[in-house]
């Protein structure tokens, strides 16, 4: 670990250069800064997002241009429900050689990159879906027996549709724990739309530009790590995980009657991960609490599932969160 000096010297010029890529990014993804920021903190963490939306929300576009701004080498699969792990992970061919030999040869599917945009991934089959499960964890997939390492950096940005759900297939919990957060794309306000309007339908579009290279993108991560994080928020993080289970003792009644299965401990790595990097994009050297609130709905909401019986009442899952969140937040400030 740096000295404390030079640590808070390599932070700060970090936060300079995520301002600049930040400025790069909204260039073409207009006006939607909280999106940005949630995507970034997941990269920066070194995770995976899951990016919910309708269409026409401009999901692809934000993706084609991370890689830009991020220098990764980024590819696209269009998620249909005849796709085959081979179809993303890659294949064994027999190949004949000029001296009329014979041998497999594996040819890479479009997995093998640093930025995978997953679109629309739960028109897939779970077989197919389960194909990204050890690449999302593991960075390396298995074909034919043989493991085959990913490039480095590698991180997946899945888009699925929260409306459109005959023919296809909601993603397991096993695979959505693999997301380190859950980002809602919501419909822009009026003004947006009009600035989204005006740059989007002339002769010219604004061009993004290269701010990092993946070596400098890994070095990022590796600093992000290495932020300081009060005991406070600590305990924070811990208590507000926790508190979201509905077997805990002294869960909240909210908790209690609602919910059908909590977060695991994946949820407060990534809480503790998350508010490191939500801290440095606003220019802090070091996360709050208000940064674990900020970041408990993102994190908690694809780990958690209400009961049939809340879902019938058009209980929302994110108001529970909240609920929690405000609750945990002021015992902690009162003690």
């Amino acid at each position: 670990m740096s000295d404390t000096p030079d640590l808070v010297a390599e932070i700060e010029a970090l936060g300079g250069k995520l301002a600049e890529a930040k400025t790069s990014i909204t260039k073409r993804f207009i006006g939607q800064e909280r999106v940005v920021d949630l995507v970034l903190s997941s990269i920066l963490c070194g995770g995976h997002g899951l990016l919910v939306g309708l269409p026409g929300l401009g999901k692809t576009r934000l993706v084609d241009t991370l890689s830009t701004v991020l220098g990764l080498d980024g590819k696209r699969v269009q998620f249909t429900p005849d796709l085959m792990p081979a179809d993303i992970l890659g294949s064994e061919v027999l190949e004949t050689g000029a001296d009329g030999s014979r041998a497999f040869k594996f040819i890479e599917g479009p997995i093998f990159c640093q930025l995978l945009m997953a679109d629309e991934i739960n028109r897939a089959s779970p077989r197919t879906q389960s194909a990204l499960l050890q690449a999302m964890q593991e960075k390396s997939v298995t074909v034919a027996g043989e493991a085959h390492s990913l490039p480095a950096p590698f991180h997946v940005l899945a888009t699925q549709n929260p409306i459109e759900q005959e023919g296809t297939y909601p993603l397991p919990e096993a695979q959505l724990d693999r997301f380190l957060v859950q980002i809602d794309v919501p419909y822009p306000d009026r003004d947006t739309e009009r600035d989204i309007l005006i740059a989007t339908t002339g002769i010219e579009e604004a061009e993004a530009s290269a701010v990092f290279t993946p070596e400098a993108l890994m070095a990022a991560q590796t600093l992000v790590r290495q932020m300081p994080v009060g005991e406070a928020v600590v305990e924070l993080i811990l208590d507000l995980v926790r508190a979201c289970r509905p077997e805990e003792l002294g869960a909240l009644d909210v908790v209690r009657d609602n919910v059908g299965w909590g977060p695991g401990p994946r949820a407060a790595q990534a809480l503790m991960l998350t508010v490191r990097a939500r801290a440095l994009l606003a220019g802090r050297l070091a996360p709050s609490p208000e940064d674990v609130a900020a970041m408990a709905t993102p994190v908690l909401t694809h780990r958690m599932a209400l009961t049939f019986a809340a879902r019938a009442r058009g209980l929302e899952l994110g108001d529970v969160i909240n609920q929690v969140t405000e609750a945990v937040t002021r015992t902690e400030a009162a003690a």
